[in-house]
């Protein structure tokens, strides 16, 4: 009897000190989102999280903080940059200001369906920039979510194009969705995310554009009653790791890791698919209008802008555009 509760408390020990150490060699990560718990990217961003649990084997830990507790979208570029947060996440337009091949998917109206949109990023371009960013910012990026096409919130019904005139509308700090506005008649105005609904409420601008979930998840709909489906621009949502957080995992989990976040990010696209259709449905409900625009128009009036935005860019970048629009009619 005496053997049996020596051996039973050898192996208990045992066990104990494989626990610790377990415990002990856990990564925990701490991956920034800009969006609220509400929304379709934190559960995105919880997927990224179970894939890497699930692929790791527990080895890896990711802790979602949301509604930028870890600074706005270029804050935690940059610190992820310097090393001093883990994971970071931000529309591509912020990652532009670093990599500026990428300014060639800020253009307004420039896929017809989010086929041509997440082919070009999934494929060479995504590659091509995820080189820039190893070399030129010392951070992985290693996939995609999305915000997928913009539509309009605003204060008045916004029918038809005139009715766009004067409109004080918030943007992201985007070149090409500003000047498309601006070429609408409205007034491009661009503003922090976290300002957007104070300054709705307070009147200081009449409208905001995002992908239509966040008219329900960020609660715009309680001051926007008119949506205006103006599919005027895609927005990505690249997510990646700092250079100080990739080098702590061991080497033979560094490929299931990264192929794990790029699954999660997969995820997140068809989650956004249904908070999109659910808010359609909810923000009718709701009582709140929305109409459909002659989009052929907008074109038309962004046309020149466009073509001249186009000229700016990266040859090669813009072949692979061209490439996935043919490609995925």
């Amino acid at each position: 009897m005496k053997k049996l509760l020596a051996v039973l408390m050898v192996v208990s020990l045992v066990f104990c000190f494989a626990c610790a150490a377990s415990a002990a060699d856990q990564i925990k990560l701490k991956l920034g989102i800009n969006d609220p718990v509400s929304s379709n990217y934190y559960k995105g961003a919880k997927a990224i999280a179970d894939e890497v649990r699930k692929a790791t084997n527990g080895q890896v830990e990711i802790a979602v903080f949301p509604s930028g507790q870890l600074g706005n979208e270029r804050e935690m570029v940059e610190a992820a940059m310097m090393g001093t947060l883990d994971m970071w996440s931000a529309a591509s337009s912020v990652l532009a200001n670093f990599i500026p091949q990428m300014k060639i998917l800020d253009i307004a109206f420039l896929w017809d369906n989010d086929k041509q949109a997440n082919a070009c990023v999934d494929g060479e371009m995504g590659k091509l920039i995820a080189d820039e960013c190893e070399k030129k910012l010392n951070i992985k990026l290693l996939g995609w979510m999305e915000s997928g096409f913009r539509d309009v919130f605003a204060t008045r019904p916004v029918k038809e194009v005139k009715d766009f005139k004067g409109l004080k509308i918030r943007t992201m700090q985007n070149e090409y969705h500003m000047a498309a506005f601006n070429s609408f008649g409205a007034i491009a105005t661009p503003m922090a995310y976290n300002d957007v609904l104070p300054a709705l409420q307070q009147g200081t601008i009449d409208a905001a554009e995002n992908a239509i979930s966040n008219c329900i998840a960020s609660g715009y709909y309680e001051v926007t009653r008119h949506v205006t489906r103006s599919h005027h621009a895609f927005v990505y949502i690249p997510v990646g790791v700092s250079m100080a957080a990739w080098n702590k995992i061991p080497a033979n989990l560094r490929e299931p890791f990264a192929k794990a976040v790029a699954k999660g990010c997969k995820i997140q696209r068809k989650y956004l698919i249904e908070a999109n259709n659910d808010a359609t449905k909810k923000l009718k409900e709701l009582g709140v209008n929305i109409y459909d625009i002659d989009r052929a128009q907008l074109q038309k009036l962004y046309a020149p802008k466009k073509a001249e935005a186009l000229k700016k860019m990266n040859p090669q970048y813009v072949a692979l555009v061209e490439k996935a629009i043919k490609e995925n009619k």
